[in-house]
């Protein structure tokens, strides 16, 4: 959103707030006003084009000019008619900054590394696998994966944020599909298909998959700046799951769930789920040690001896279960996931880290407790725990960023999150980083002074350390 979307929305809505406050808000100051906010409108119309958000703030600009127009009267006998005239001025600036909720063109938090970033996009079908979520018994796997990786400083054009513009469905997890409709103009901070930074021959891969039901470009904030880090981050859709997902043959995917009856809990539902997710984690793993496989670019460029699994939600639970079975997979990272199926059971065989999202805000469930305290009985090569406080479930994620800066705010003081996105991202990261350093880098990384840079991030690790042997190790986060 411009400085002059903003401006617009603000000057109107104070206008007509003081206007319904007082009469001395005379006609001659109302029209002064007004003819600046709509010498203002048609520039942003003609730089930005229209805004369905502006359609409450027009109208709003022309009940202001029939309260200007009676304003220019002797005060009417009919004290009930003015009351309501200025109630109905009143109402249409709360109807404005209501539509204003969702801003047309959100921004995120540009990639704090060394690093540009670019990006490309991958679509491919796994012959191996039918696609069970579909009727068509010749239907196989899609993958799509969006890979964020530090690219030459350049220009060019910027990385499309989602797919499936312009034919989004009515609902996008539950975000209205209109709202989103200008979103092609979001500044992801990467270039698409730019040429791979030279510094190393081949980069360190870490894998992304994220929440269920999520798309991989509600994570665009979090994982360039990961990339400009110096880290090839390659986040996967996961189709028929995702909102939407453009698949190899250029149709979109959209969800079908298949909740069993007799799995009220869902439990048996979300383990399956899981493992298809950590199936698709794996696929991509293959093609990293494939030849050609990422285009001419990216192919050669990975290093498939330095790979880590994380997600977020249910991301994390299915990077957990990936790295469980893969030994080509050094490390896992969960944020905030709750594990199902053989996540929750099963030994973890490389160094783990989980960062959670603020109790108190969040209310983890039961089945997280427990599942996390069961995991950390069966970790062999170490671990950390890290919780950020003042951040919500949501905190990770770009959504929240889709609000207005007062509907943010009146969201934290309802479910929390008040840190907000890019504090929990740049956070989150510099955790992230310092852990993922050790076994993508060969360079132990400083955890816990990672955490100590960001107020209310709390926790550690507890237990001996390996490089070699198995090692029980019980973490224990400062609650």
């Amino acid at each position: 959103m411009s400085a002059l979307d903003g401006a617009i929305v603000l000057v109107a809505v104070g206008l007509a707030l003081g206007a319904a406050a007082t009469r001395r808000v005379g006609a001659r100051v109302i029209a002064v006003v007004l003819a600046a906010l709509l010498v203002a409108c048609f520039v942003q119309i003609w730089r930005e084009g229209f805004y369905w958000q502006y359609v409450a703030i027009y109208a709003l600009l022309l009940g202001l000019v029939v309260l200007a127009r009676r304003r220019r009267r002797p005060p009417p006998r009919r004290r009930a008619l003015a009351w309501l005239g200025r109630c109905g001025v009143a109402g249409l600036a709360a109807v404005a900054l209501l539509a204003w909720s969702f801003v047309p063109v959100p921004e995120l938090p540009a990639p704090s590394g060394p690093y540009a970033v670019g990006s490309e996009v991958f679509r491919w079908i796994d012959s191996d696998r039918d696609e069970t979520a579909t009727a068509d018994p010749h239907d196989h796997r899609n993958i799509v994966v969006q890979a964020w990786y530090p690219a030459v400083p350049g220009e060019g054009a910027g990385a499309r944020y989602i797919d499936g513009l312009g034919s989004l469905p009515t609902y996008v997890s539950l975000i209205p599909g209109l709202v989103m409709q200008r979103h092609g103009r979001i500044d992801t901070h990467a270039r698409a298909n730019a040429p791979v930074a030279t510094q190393q021959a081949r980069w360190p891969v870490v894998l992304f998959s994220p929440g269920y039901g999520a798309s991989r470009a509600f994570y665009s904030g979090l994982l360039a700046d990961l990339a400009s880090r110096g880290f090839v981050v390659l986040a996967l859709d996961h189709p028929y799951e995702a909102p939407v997902v453009e698949l190899a043959d250029g149709r979109l995917a959209t969800p079908i769930q298949r909740f069993l009856p007799d799995d009220p809990d869902r439990l048996r539902y979300m383990s399956a789920q899981q493992a298809v997710r950590a199936a698709d984690l794996r696929y991509v793993v293959d093609q990293i040690g494939r030849p050609g496989a990422f285009g001419p670019r990216l192919s050669q460029r990975l290093d498939p001896q330095r790979i880590a699994a994380i997600g977020h939600s249910f991301g994390g639970a299915s990077a957990v279960e990936a790295a469980m079975s893969d030994p080509r997979i050094r490390a896992a990272a969960n944020l905030d996931g709750t594990l199902y199926g053989r996540a929750a059971s099963d030994p973890m065989p490389v160094p783990f880290l989980l960062l959670e999202s603020d109790h108190r805000e969040t209310r983890h469930s039961q089945n997280y407790l427990q599942g996390h305290a069961a995991l950390e009985q069966h970790l062999r090569a170490g671990g950390y725990r890290y919780q950020i406080a003042e951040a919500n479930h949501y905190s990770f994620t770009d959504v929240p960023l889709y609000l207005s800066g007062p509907a943010r705010f009146a969201l934290a003081a309802l479910i929390g999150g008040s840190r907000g996105p890019a504090g929990s991202q740049a956070a989150s990261n510099d955790v992230l980083a310092a852990f993922l350093s050790g076994p993508l880098r060969d360079a132990r990384g400083d955890v816990a002074a990672a955490a100590r840079r960001h107020p209310g991030v709390s926790g550690g690790v507890s237990g001996r350390e390996s490089s070699r042997a198995q090692v029980s190790l019980h973490l224990r986060s400062r609650l």
